[in-house]
């Protein structure tokens, strides 16, 4: 079964004030760039919706050996990088939605999602307390919802709608549902 992870990595990052995906984690590591790393190391192909091939942390995932799309619209919401990600991977039997800004999120727990995919789970997602984490997982019958994905709520209309079927991975990792939106998330990478 042919999984895709796609990184959303095409976000302005406007709270946090700059290019959050750039921005250094405690070891020196962008943070665009660890969350691309725990995709590699669960063993997932991964293709990265960015701005643009040559700027922010494109080149760096490049050389990671990740798949880039730039999309065009990007600045019209998320909605608009996943179905640009779903385009560029359509061939795929099922896609983990990965989040550029979440770098905490440990292999074993994206390994597991995909698992679940791979079993035959039309939705699956990682849990940790009873709280819903990422990356998120899509079976390929959900294509075409995706594909007509617009604006910046992403698939969260979906995800409520089909919440039924969705499969939830209990996983005993906090990094599933940590993100980084503020400088100061950045220095609590330790926490």
């Amino acid at each position: 079964m042919r999984i895709c992870a796609l990184l959303l990595a095409a976000g302005a990052g406007r709270r946090f004030g700059a290019d959050k995906l750039s921005a250094a984690l405690p070891d020196g590591t962008p943070v665009g760039v660890a969350a691309a790393q725990n995709l590699l190391a669960a063993g997932c192909e991964t293709l990265a919706v960015v701005r643009t091939a040559d700027a922010g942390i494109a080149p760096a995932l490049a050389r990671l050996g990740v798949r880039l799309t730039p999309c065009v619209d990007a600045d019209l919401g998320m909605g608009h990088s996943l179905a640009c990600g779903v385009r560029a991977s359509a061939q795929a039997d099922g896609w983990l939605i990965a989040l550029g800004d979440m770098p905490f999120v440990r292999p074993a727990s994206i390994a597991a999602v995909a698992a679940a995919l791979a079993r035959g789970a039309p939705i699956a997602a990682p849990s940790y307390g009873g709280r819903r984490g990422h990356p998120v997982g899509l079976a390929a019958g959900f294509r075409d919802h995706l594909l007509g994905l617009r604006g910046d709520e992403g698939a969260r209309r979906l995800l409520r709608a089909h919440a039924g079927r969705m499969v939830r991975v209990d996983v005993d990792d906090p990094g599933v549902l940590r993100d980084v939106d503020w400088p100061g998330d950045l220095a609590a990478a330790g926490g």
